[in-house]
């Protein structure tokens, strides 16, 4: 089974490693993109896409036409080989599948002659509604191109199966590199709580957070995050925001953690499951707002949940796991028992996509 990878422009495994050994990618990674090498030892050969030189109007030129479609089209045109040669293609987000989509028609030929297409999404249900009926009818033309449509949540497989209905629809759990684990600690020191609050995501909801925390100066936020504008912590002691700068930094942030939260408005797309499994493998007990289908992956003796956009039932919800050093450790210790090759991984992630791919070739590569 020859499989390739296509990624979006600008996570090419040339520039993912150098960015990796260079200590530029902050939080859990694999040296390769998102772990789909992994799957290696698994296949007959696997390659991914790479990114062509291209001079000022040609990036021009491609980032129009990825505007005007939504999907970068240009960039799936030039990995034309590389994709036609293979067995099954895999893609991480809509913006490369609905671009192979629309490569495999324009190139014509017959379906079986082309290789099989494992179409993966994350935001385009959460974005669907907003679409014009036009762009609908498009990109559902293209999905069925797709062999089999994939997201990460339940609720977005829900929504796909009702716009997809005659599809072949799939839940594939998304997990994160997973072969380092930091058992949980007993906390029954009467240290100040020190919270801890990851991720750049725009589905996170730092005001909620903010307030939930100002209401209580005996605890200490801190939001690690690029995106959170600095102001909403003004005037608020007990509040900090700021990144960091390598990875050893957000290790000892970790460390020295009491919590972690993973404040988030509604979405349908597990939004914030990396952050909780960053989490989970340092051993933290965790809070997470329950929306986003984020139970698929953590139950309720793994993540204590609050109500989205309710400061006051997150307030509760911290004031009582801050007051229970027993329920934190063996959440703790539940949460990070679901990690692992077996469990939320890397490894299972790509496992699961060669075990989809070698059900859509019968075990038999294409000739």
């Amino acid at each position: 089974m020859k499989v390739h990878v296509h990624l979006n422009y600008g996570a090419s495994e040339a520039r993912w490693r150098r960015m990796f050994d260079e200590g530029r990618m902050i939080g859990i990674n694999e040296r390769d993109p998102y772990g789909y090498r992994r799957a290696e030892p698994l296949v007959t050969s696997m390659t991914s896409s790479i990114e062509h030189d291209e001079g000022r109007l040609a990036k021009l030129a491609r980032l129009g036409i990825r505007w005007a479609l939504g999907f970068d089209f240009v960039h799936a045109w030039r990995n034309r080989a590389a994709i036609r040669a293979a067995d099954v293609v895999w893609t991480h987000t809509e913006s490369q599948h609905l671009a192979i989509s629309q490569l495999f028609a324009a190139q014509g030929g017959r379906r079986q002659d082309r290789p099989k297409l494992l179409a993966q999404s994350v935001w385009l249900l959460d974005r669907w509604g907003g679409f014009s009926g036009l762009r609908r009818a498009y990109y559902r033309r293209l999905m069925r191109q797709a062999d089999v449509l994939t997201v990460h949540s339940r609720l977005n497989l829900a929504m796909l199966k009702k716009e997809m209905p005659q599809a072949r629809c799939e839940m594939v759990p998304f997990g994160i590199n997973a072969t380092e684990m930091h058992p949980p600690v007993r906390d029954t020191s009467n240290r100040p709580p020190r919270i801890i609050a990851v991720g750049n995501d725009v589905h996170r909801d730092w005001p909620t957070l903010i307030a939930a925390v100002a209401a209580h100066p005996e605890w200490h936020l801190r939001i690690v995050s690029t995106k959170c504008p600095p102001t909403l912590a003004e005037g608020i002691p007990n509040v900090e925001i700021a990144g960091v700068s390598t990875n050893d930094d957000l290790k000892a942030l970790y460390a020295n953690a009491t919590l972690a939260i993973v404040p988030l408005v509604p979405n349908n797309h597990a939004s914030g499951i990396t952050a909780l499994q960053e989490a989970a493998l340092a051993g933290i007990p965790m809070v997470a707002s329950d929306v986003g289908g984020l139970r698929d992956y953590f139950d309720d003796s793994q993540v204590a949940y609050a109500r989205s956009g309710d400061s006051e039932d997150l307030a509760r919800v911290i004031g009582a796991l801050l007051g229970d050093p027993d329920r934190r450790y063996n959440q703790a210790c539940a949460a990070q028992a679901r990690m692992g090759p077996e469990g939320l991984s890397s490894e299972a992630f790509a496992r699961r996509h060669v075990e989809i791919s070698r059900e859509l070739l019968n075990e038999v590569p294409r000739r």
